[in-house]
């Protein structure tokens, strides 16, 4: 079983830090780091039953449970061998800050048991925290800067772009 928790805490109040939640895969998401891995889809606005995913259509779900403004939970859809959710919630930890929270809990099949530790976890990881520093910056009315990626997590960005090239020759990434 595989559990993986991403926090941070914000002076903000707890709707303004929802509001994040409630704007995934919109135009302008202020959450979502798009700009540095690509957006969140879906094949409609957030509700239950709605289809979508991320990484080009690699990691793929469908919304399970939706409370506006505080919690979102998806159902793994792909890859094969994600058994699992993940999902984002807000919760008030003192009047003046909010926790936002992501959290994986799925179990693994097949060549997800390799890919996860390897290369998804971390890919993963570095995407949830790029998140979490979008949202400070957007909550503090500030510019984002992205922190610097591992080396381990640029190495496989790399091999991910080379992949989709050969599967996709003259489109551009």
């Amino acid at each position: 079983m595989v559990v993986n928790i991403h926090s941070r805490e914000y002076r903000a109040a707890l709707d303004e830090v929802g509001a994040l939640i409630d704007g995934l895969s919109s135009q302008g998401d202020r959450l979502w780091p798009y700009e540095r891995w690509g957006p969140m889809f879906f094949d409609r606005p957030l509700e239950v039953g709605a289809v979508g995913g991320h990484g080009g259509g690699t990691i793929g779900y469908v919304i399970e449970k939706y409370e506006p403004g505080r919690y979102i939970r998806f159902r793994f859809t792909n890859p094969a061998g994600f058994i699992g959710t993940h999902c984002f919630d807000v919760e008030e930890t003192s009047p003046e800050m909010v926790r936002l929270r992501h959290t994986i809990r799925m179990e693994l099949m097949g060549e997800s048991k390799k890919s996860w530790p390897l290369a998804i976890r971390w890919l993963h990881d570095a995407l949830i925290e790029d998140a979490f520093d979008k949202a400070a910056a957007t909550l503090q009315g500030q510019p984002v800067v992205y922190r610097e990626q591992s080396w381990w997590v640029k190495f496989l960005l790399k091999q991910v772009r080379r992949k989709r090239e050969k599967a996709e020759p003259g489109k551009k990434h």
